[in-house]
């Protein structure tokens, strides 16, 4: 019977494991952000009309409403606003911190130290996108994008941290042949995910969530009126507010239904990808089909209630947080797979 050995942890690996703690907050604090319609809580960047935190006393208040009049100040959006950047921020600083960490360790055997420093890139590329979500008025492309881009990053640290843990599989010959054989699979299963994902963050950016308030049907049809064209157009336009959403209703029920349709292609694939880890006779590939088929069980619940609902927030945020589990339980699977000690044949 195969089973996990445990190696020396590596420099920095404590630090990564906060900051993927955090990364899970910022991912969290971003989709209350979103789903709350919070995302122009400030309508200026990196303060919030003008101040660190968010005006809170009445002449500051007045003072903003009279700067920005056709925004007035609304304290339920502004304060989630600012303190999802305060956490984004202080997670760059942890990167940071792990990229000096890492650079010292680049002349060591097996340090992962291109990784710190590409999460420090995409950091950089985050704060950029969460101003452009601002000042471009929540334009779909950004947000989806800055979306996705937080994933990314909460997944990366997640592999980093895995990697300084430095906890590898012990298996036998026949195993690890057949582990080898499942990592093409596995590589499509995050694509599949992924895209999934990306289209729940299109989803949201269009606001085309209560497009369809009924299941399995929507709007009493399996197959309503749509207009994939307008629901799927990547050209639209810089410039206007796209708070609260700009498509008409039939572009909005053709994302919600790709979106369901790539619910039943993406759940069909873990089921057929999980039988096939099961048929390995391996403790650590078995625990974690287990574990991918019970977040998958979840998140299908979590998405029928979001829709029955009619997108309650807290089952809204868990829905999101529930993707982005279901991305890092497959994150684990296949760090554990590549790390896998080779037997000696």
């Amino acid at each position: 019977m195969a089973v996990a050995q445990s190696s020396v942890v590596k420099p920095g690996y404590r630090l990564a494991l906060l900051a993927t703690c955090l990364a899970t907050v910022v991912v969290m604090l971003g989709a209350f952000t979103r789903l709350s319609d919070a995302g122009l809580g400030c309508p200026d960047w990196p303060g919030c009309y003008g101040h660190l935190t968010w005006p809170t006393e009445a002449e500051e208040v007045a003072r903003a409403d009279a700067l920005y009049p056709d925004m007035p100040v609304d304290t339920d959006k502004t304060w989630p606003e600012m303190v999802h950047r305060y956490f984004a921020s202080s997670l760059g600083l942890f990167i940071i911190a792990l990229s000096v960490i890492a650079w010292r360790q680049r002349e060591t055997r097996d340090y992962p130290f291109r990784l710190p420093l590409f999460l420090l890139f995409l950091v950089v590329w985050q704060g950029l996108f969460g101003m452009w979500t601002v000042t471009l008025k929540l334009w779909p492309q950004v947000v989806t994008v800055h979306l996705l881009g937080g994933i990314s990053t909460l997944c990366l640290l997640w592999l980093f941290t895995l990697r300084l843990k430095n906890q590898r599989w012990t298996t036998d010959s026949t195993s690890w042949r057949q582990m080898q054989r499942l990592r093409p699979a596995f590589i499509a299963a995050v694509v599949v995910v992924f895209l999934q994902i990306a289209l729940g963050g299109w989803i949201s950016s269009n606001y085309a969530a209560v497009a369809c308030v009924d299941f399995p049907t929507c709007r009493g049809e399996w197959w309503p009126a749509m207009d994939l064209a307008q629901g799927f157009n990547v050209m639209q336009g810089i410039g206007p507010n796209y708070l609260g959403g700009l498509m008409d209703s039939e572009a909005r029920v053709a994302i919600h239904m790709m979106h369901r349709l790539g619910a039943i292609i993406t759940s069909a694939y873990l089921l057929i990808f999980s039988f096939y880890l099961f048929k390995i006779a391996h403790r650590g590939l078995r625990r974690m089909a287990v574990a991918i088929l019970a977040v998958l069980a979840v998140q299908v619940g979590l998405g029928v209630t979001n829709v029955l609902l009619v997108i309650p927030l807290p089952v809204a945020v868990l829905h999101n947080a529930g993707g982005a589990l279901l991305l890092l339980s497959l994150v684990t699977l296949g760090t554990k797979m590549w790390m896998a000690e080779k037997p000696a044949e």
